[in-house]
Order: C-alpha cells, then sequence, then structure tokens
C-alpha cells in the first residue's frame, strides 16, 4: 500500500466521493475500491522502543527516549477527533539478561480508541529504558491491537536499532501481514543511522507499502508523525485497489473510476488504460510519496494520451507544500473542442464515439548514494469519470461578439475625432477673425 494522500488525496484535481462508488462497471480483471461503513474510524497504533540504546543521548544533546516522549506528547496533542490512537512499548519492563524473558517485553501501554491525551501523555512519560528489542513480536501484536476492517490501519514504529530477539524476523512479519490482505500499513522511523537498522526498517516498511524516515531531529520526528497520523485520518475512507502499470498502452490495466496503489521505480513510466464515453470527462490524479532520501531537482508529470501516444493533456508538480509527496492531476473532456482538436490533428481517440485514454505516470526522481532502488516509490492513482463540464461558446460566436465591439470602438473613435477636429478649427477661424 502506498503512502496514502491525499490522501483527500494531495492530488491536483477534486474527486468527488459519489464518483469513487459508481460510474462505470468494473472489468472482469479489476477491483473497484470498496467504501467502509460510516461506522469505521481511521485506527494507529504507535510502536516505541523503550529498550537499553535509547538512553543513548545523540539527537540535538538529548536522549533518543526523552525526544520521542516530546514527539509523542506533540503529537497526542494534535491527534485528529476522529483518529483512534494507540500506544505499544518494546523493551519496557524486563531489564534482565535472559534473552528468552526480554523477548517477549511488549504491551499495550495505551489501548487503541478515542484518546484520553492527560492519561496517555502520562503513561508515555513514565517510560525508561529498559530491556530487549523484539521488533517482530510487537509487529504481530500491533497488528491484533487494530484489528480487521476495510479501511488501512497503519502502525507507526520509532526504534534506534535493529531487531535483537529474532525470530521471528521482523521483515518476515511485515511481508505475513501483507500477504493477509490487513490493510496494515507499518510506518518506520529509525533513530540511529547504522546502515543495519535502516535496511530492516526499509525492508519492514516496504513490504507493506509504508515509509521510512531517517530522523536526525526532534522537529523532524514530530512533523513526521503528525503527518503519517493525519494522513490516515484524511484517507482512511476509501481503501486503494492495487494495480501495476505496465511500460505501454496496449498492455496496460483497464481502469474504472476508483482509488488505486502501485509502486514506480526511479525514473520510470508506468501506464493504465480508462474508458471515457462522448459526453464524459476524465478526472485523474497522482501523488507519488518519497519514503526514501531522493536526490534533489526531481518532478512527477502526468500525461493523458491517445493509444497511439498522441498526448491529449498533462500535468506536473502541483505542489501541496508537503515534502514527502509530489502530486498533480489532469482533466479531460471526450467532446467539444478539446476532442474536436484531437480529431484534426488525427488522434484515433476522438474519432470513435467511445475512447481510450492512457494515463502516463513518469518521475525524475533519483536515490541518493547508498539508498535503495528497491521496491519501487509508492504511487496512489485517482481516476474518476464525470458528465463532461459545459462547453463555452464557440470560436466563431465569441469572435463575432469581439468584431462587432471593435467595430463600434473604431466608429466612436473615428467620429469624436471628426467632432473635436471641427471644434478646434472653428475656434481657430473665430479668434483669426477677432
Amino acid at each position: 500500500m502506498p503512502v496514502r494522500r491525499p490522501l483527500g488525496l494531495l492530488a491536483a484535481l477534486a474527486i468527488s466521493a459519489g464518483a469513487l462508488l459508481s460510474g462505470l462497471p468494473a472489468q472482469a480483471d479489476e477491483t473497484t475500491p470498496s467504501s467502509p461503513t460510516s461506522s469505521e474510524a481511521p485506527r494507529v497504533d504507535l510502536i516505541l522502543d523503550v529498550s537499553g540504546s535509547m538512553r543513548t543521548a545523540d539527537i540535538q544533546g538529548k536522549s533518543r527516549i526523552s525526544v520521542a516522549q516530546q514527539s509523542i506528547d506533540e503529537v497526542i496533542d494534535a491527534l485528529p477527533a476522529e483518529t483512534e490512537f494507540g500506544i505499544r512499548t518494546l523493551g519496557a519492563t524486563y531489564p534482565g539478561n535472559e534473552q528468552a524473558m526480554g523477548c517477549k517485553d511488549t504491551q499495550q501501554l495505551f489501548p487503541i480508541g478515542k484518546t484520553n491525551k492527560v492519561e496517555a501523555k502520562t503513561a508515555v512519560a513514565t517510560l525508561r529504558p529498559t530491556g530487549w528489542t523484539p521488533i517482530g513480536l510487537a509487529l504481530r501484536e500491533a497488528a491484533k491491537d487494530l484489528g480487521s476492517g476495510q479501511t488501512t490501519r497503519r502502525v507507526v514504529l520509532i526504534t534506534d536499532g535493529e531487531d535483537t530477539c529474532a525470530p521471528p524476523d521482523p521483515c518476515d512479519v511485515a511481508r505475513e501481514l501483507a500477504a493477509q490482505g490487513t490493510h496494515l500499513v507499518v510506518d518506520t522511523l529509525g533513530l540511529a543511522h547504522d546502515d543495519k537498522t535502516r535496511q530492516q526498517l526499509l525492508c519492514i516498511a516496504g513490504a507493506t507499502g509504508g515509509t521510512y524516515t531517517d530522523v536526525r531531529s526532534q522537529e523532524q520526528l514530530t512533523g513526521k508523525v503528525k503527518q503519517i497520523v493525519q494522513q490516515n485520518a484524511d484517507t482512511y475512507k476509501v481503501t486503494p485497489a492495487k494495480t501495476a502499470g505496465t511500460d505501454k498502452c496496449e498492455t496496460a490495466p483497464l481502469l474504472t473510476p476508483g482509488v488505486y496503489s502501485d509502486r514506480e521505480k526511479f525514473s520510470e513510466h508506468r501506464v493504465y488504460r480508462v474508458p471515457v464515453k462522448a459526453g464524459q470527462e476524465l478526472r485523474a490524479s497522482v501523488s507519488v510519496a518519497m519514503d526514501r532520501a531522493v536526490a534533489r531537482d526531481y518532478g512527477v508529470l502526468l500525461q493523458a494520451t491517445d493509444p497511439t501516444g498522441q498526448e491529449l493533456v498533462r500535468g506536473t508538480d502541483a505542489g501541496s507544500g508537503r515534502t514527502d509527496v509530489v502530486s498533480t492531476g489532469v482533466r479531460w473532456s471526450a467532446s467539444g473542442t478539446t476532442a474536436a482538436k484531437a480529431t484534426a490533428t488525427g488522434s484515433s481517440a476522438a474519432t470513435n464515439a467511445d475512447h481510450t485514454v492512457c494515463l502516463v505516470v513518469s518521475n525524475s526522481f533519483a536515490p541518493q548514494p547508498g539508498v535503495s532502488a528497491d521496491p519501487g516509490l509508492p504511487l496512489e492513482l485517482t481516476v474518476d469519470v464525470a458528465a463532461a463540464s459545459p462547453a463555452p461558446d464557440g470560436p466563431a460566436a465569441g469572435l463575432g461578439r469581439g468584431w462587432v465591439l471593435l467595430l463600434v470602438l473604431t466608429g466612436a473613435g473615428l467620429l469624436t475625432g471628426l467632432v473635436f477636429g471641427w471644434l478646434a478649427r472653428w475656434r481657430i477661424a473665430i479668434w483669426q477673425e477677432n
């Protein structure tokens, strides 16, 4: 599952909720995103590492645990009203050296539900770095905490080290959860910067469609966790259907109105097809999440083309103000002046009553040195097909009114000039007579 955007999606176009549930019939080989019942709410379980290494004071002169506690306090204060939030710890209670005991050390600190902010913050304040790091076990238990449902649920893992208790290996656990289709996304945040920890956290996030963040400051940790929680609150109502774009339009999956998730490699093109009938308008948006360190000077491009590759419209970098997601969108009408223009240029998409529009998602991302290119970047595509907006008057009518106005203004100017010229000559003649 990709990082979710916009939410509403972090997209350039507004997609109506009704269109997500209706529109064209679903194709036999595609899954139409379903909508949850109104009783479901966004759910987030935060796993906090309280192992002994969290005592290390290397983040802006503060210990890792104090940075995490302060950040969690700020996150709790900013929780959306509808979000059901819980906290699970690992390594918080067993101070001994017996691995078998230390590797069972995970429990709910605060149960998932409507949050009593005072109680939650008080519970976090009592934590002291103590034991081992059973990440795999904590992930399994967090999945149980969140329960089942049709909406995406999120685990936010904050840790400063790799698992010290495998088995179960946390990457294997993440793959198990993803294979179960539990709509469970794990976002990982690393407070230490060694390569082994980074690779393990990237693996966990990648297996579930989540994000990985290499934390360098308290502000960064606070901002990222707030962003994840808010994002889940914005988008939990629709679970994206997984799809897989191809490199050619003729082999691309055929999509109906809905929300879809995919992954796109660095500097890759992925293509999807959408049927659009005469009198309809295609509205599409895409968000690509930067879930790892990328090089500067990047961009995202969304193009609508006909099956021959003739471009119909394009959109680039809509700019949502966020630094972890780039979004853009397009809209194209299958009737009116746009289709007429396509016909004039020989576009096959405009020569039939029904059109096949190819949506091409491209990116110019590049990984920073040492950053893994796999899996691809999380991508979320929103597709809507609605009745075309009323077309403006044709060029002839507009030009006709423009020419009439121009002639009237020209005539008025000439008449005014003649009158002022005659008056000037009359005054000069009188002055000469006197």
